[in-house]
């Protein structure tokens, strides 16, 4: 699906996204990665959502997100409990919805200027 260019230059926009991949400001990337408005941390080193775990995340720490939106894939899959709570509890949201949700919500609070890193897996 081919998503509308943001207004807002200079910031990492989601521009379309299908199976087995997703495009940011007109890349194509095919590997899991994670994206921040000014940030991409590509080859994200994650093989399932049932290994994740708080380390995975500490990439993102230093760019302090108020928000990590989790994609899942093609399905919505949920990790442990455990690790909501624990992201959570370090003050950091951690929202999980399929890959294709989470291009669209990053792309929405990143032109609303929020600190959200989207954490996929495609």
């Amino acid at each position: 699906m081919k998503l509308h260019l943001s207004e807002h230059e200079g910031i990492n926009i989601f521009t379309s996204y299908g199976e087995g991949y997703v495009t940011i400001n007109q890349i194509r990337y095919e590997d899991n990665l994670i994206v921040l408005p000014d940030h991409i941390i590509e080859n994200w080193q994650i093989e399932s959502i049932e290994q994740l775990e708080t380390a995975h995340f500490d990439c993102i720490r230093p760019f302090q997100p108020e928000i990590i939106l989790l994609g899942t894939g093609a399905a919505l899959r949920f990790p442990d409990p455990k690790l909501m709570k624990a992201m959570v509890s370090s003050g950091i949201g951690l929202e999980v919805m399929d890959t294709q949700a989470g291009c669209r919500t990053y792309n929405i609070l990143s032109a609303e200027g929020r600190r959200v890193a989207a954490a996929l897996i495609i």
